[in-house]
């Protein structure tokens, strides 16, 4: 049997070492992105634990100017339903069904105006709501108007949601420092005008508009056009686009194939997205007729427009 010299480990020059990385690393622009949610708690409350990383993480992205999708410093990324390009379905038919019940929920949950993902402002009905407001709009303008106020909303439990967007980015997205920075002093007027007052003790959640914003159409079409967008729109018995409320509603991921602000009309294409190549086959492309398929609708037809996440 052969012997071996023991070895004193403790006389290796071992040394601590610190792993350095870089500000930011790239991400697929498929990725599901990274959390941009900066939590402000009530400023008389006692100290709570950190909320739990499921609670934190929103599927939102942060672009450059050039449309690449950054992950910060220090964030949490959470790869939802990634499994890399490997990964293969084994029943499309149920892929699509749960696709379909997704889209269904995600419908039902989200209108314009809501106060979330909708945009809009939606106010409970509290003695101090308008006084929150309109601070929140002041905080807007110090910003030099570069944050604008995307949702606002207020909840009988004292809470206020804000999601800000960025009008200097190309799809108006904010970093995490643009969201600490508004956060910071909102919550530094709202402490203001709650010992003079004017609101109760309130917790702030600021965040940005998210990976399936709503685009206003035809204002916002123009600005969106390079993304793909789940469109609910009428058509009448004639599969012809009508605006009746009696018509029947249609749905679809397209992109903007072109936009006639004049005559009121957009020309859509099917999307290059997951959803609709499953239709072609499982690992298959667009097909010819999907490429080459076009609706044309009138703004007034668009019931709902808002941006789709997958690639």
């Amino acid at each position: 049997m052969l012997a071996f010299p023991s070895i004193n480990l403790s006389s290796f020059p071992w040394k601590p070492c610190m792993v350095l990385l870089p500000n930011f690393t790239r991400l697929s622009s498929c990725t599901r992105a990274i959390s941009l949610v900066s939590y402000a708690k009530r400023r008389a409350s006692a100290p709570q634990p950190p909320p739990p990383k499921h609670s934190a993480i929103k599927e939102e992205r942060v672009e450059d100017d050039e449309g690449e999708f950054l992950q910060e410093e220090g964030s949490e990324v959470q790869f939802a339903d990634d499994f890399g390009d490997d990964f293969e379905l084994e029943d499309d038919e149920d892929f699509e069904d749960e696709f379909e019940e997704e889209e269904f929920e995600k419908e039902a949950s989200l209108f314009v105006g809501d106060g979330a993902a909708g945009g809009g402002i939606s106010l409970a009905g509290n003695w101090w709501d308008n006084e929150a407001l309109t601070i929140a709009q002041e905080v807007s303008v110090t910003f030099d108007g570069d944050l604008k106020i995307y949702a606002f909303k207020t909840t009988t439990n004292s809470d206020i949601r804000v999601r800000i967007e960025k009008l200097s980015t190309r799809y108006g997205s904010p970093s995490m420092e643009d969201i600490e920075a508004f956060s910071t002093v909102y919550r530094s007027r709202l402490d203001e005008a709650e010992l003079a007052g004017k609101l109760p003790d309130i917790s702030l959640e600021v965040s940005s508009p998210g990976l399936e914003r709503v685009v206003h159409a035809p204002e916002e079409l123009e600005r969106f056009k390079d993304r793909p967008m789940y469109v609910k729109y009428v058509v009448d018995s004639d599969n012809d686009v009508a605006t009746s409320s009696s018509s029947q509603e249609k749905d679809g991921v397209f992109s903007v194939i072109s936009l006639d602000v004049e005559s009121g009309q957009c020309t859509w294409g099917i999307a290059d997205v997951k959803v609709n190549r499953q239709k072609a086959g499982k690992g298959r492309p667009l097909n010819k007729k999907q490429r080459e398929w076009r609706l044309q609708t009138s703004f007034e037809s668009l019931r709902l427009v808002r941006l789709h996440p997958d690639c």
